[in-house]
């Protein structure tokens, strides 16, 4: 029969790349890492594991049971979670990880919907791009991702297609949205086009590739004047009448300026924002209450708007 804390040297050695790194991570020393990655061929009969200079590279058969053992240990911390939640009186611990612009206006309202009905439940959230957290959750360091399915990396469109085992729950479809300064002409318009904006001075966050890439190809180069990833400043630099800027319905859920008037942009896709997890996993009564929690939210969010349009949110996909 295969050993837990075998599997579970095996999937650190995996993500790791070497026996020393996954002694260090697990506490162990590094022979006691080779003894059990020894002794784990050997229940299996089959070499998982060669050693290339310092790093360990697993088999084929190696990087399946890794794969395996990686769900394996993911349904084991299910059941921990579940009796922990049943001994303790509560429903435990979930770590969640999640982008920015959901950790801001999706999760504060969350957690006090559930903390309304379970006072005693441990949110831990951690911050991550979508690849980020869907290698977490699948490696089990979180029990839930909220992602989108789409990423952009270094000026191209990285897509995150999730392990169809896993479970994908639907959120809301994000659509992007143009500040513009109150006296704008094109303020009074509901819906914006990027071809109306040829001519406007731009104030864009740090990762914008993929902005520049859809104007080039519409045949104009933007004016960018400004450059910054810090919300506030942005809004406030709109209100100014700096320039105009772009960015995502969850980032204008709440306002930072009433002055500024907020559009939707019509011409670009929605990014569709769900959570991912485990089938094992949403059994846990903490997580399925953060993610009823969620759910509810993110219906809540069109009504709350004040300034944006209500087609800057869309139904769950």
């Amino acid at each position: 029969m295969l050993d837990v804390h075998q599997l579970q040297v095996l999937t650190e050695v995996a993500r790791l790349g070497s026996y020393s790194a996954a002694a260090k991570s697990l506490g162990f020393t590094q022979p006691a890492i080779s003894y059990r990655m020894r002794a784990l061929e050997r229940a299996v009969g089959v070499p998982l594991a060669v050693k290339v200079g310092r790093r360990a590279e697993l088999t084929s058969a190696g990087m399946e049971l890794a794969r395996r053992a990686e769900e394996v240990l993911v349904a084991l911390r299910a059941v921990e979670n579940y009796f922990e939640g049943l001994a303790a009186h509560t429903v435990g611990k979930v770590r969640v990880g999640a982008i920015q612009s959901v950790s801001a206006a999706l999760i504060p309202g969350a957690m006090a919907k559930v903390r309304a009905v379970y006072p005693d439940i441990e949110v831990v959230l951690s911050q991550a791009a979508c690849p980020d957290s869907y290698r977490m959750v699948r490696a089990g360091e979180i029990d839930l991702a909220l992602m989108c399915d789409l990423e952009i990396a270094d000026g191209s469109q990285q897509i995150v297609v999730p392990d169809p085992a896993m479970i994908r729950i639907p959120l809301l479809a994000d659509r992007r949205c143009i500040l513009l300064p109150p006296e704008h002409p094109l303020a009074g318009q509901e819906t914006i086009l990027l071809k109306d904006l040829v001519n406007e001075r731009w104030i864009l966050e740090s990762r914008h590739s993929r902005f520049l890439a859809n104007c080039q190809e519409l045949g104009f180069d933007p004016h960018v004047i400004a450059t910054t990833d810090d919300q506030e400043t942005i809004w406030n630099l709109v209100a100014s009448g700096v320039g105009v800027a772009m960015m995502g319905g969850l980032g204008v859920v709440v306002p930072r300026n009433p002055d500024v008037a907020v559009r939707l942009l019509g011409d670009w896709p929605p990014r569709r924002v769900f959570a991912l997890l485990w089938p094992d996993t949403i059994k846990v009564p903490a997580v399925a209450a953060l993610i009823r929690a969620l759910c509810s939210e993110a219906k809540a969010i069109s009504p709350r708007r004040t300034t944006a349009p209500e087609s800057a949110w869309g139904t769950a996909p």
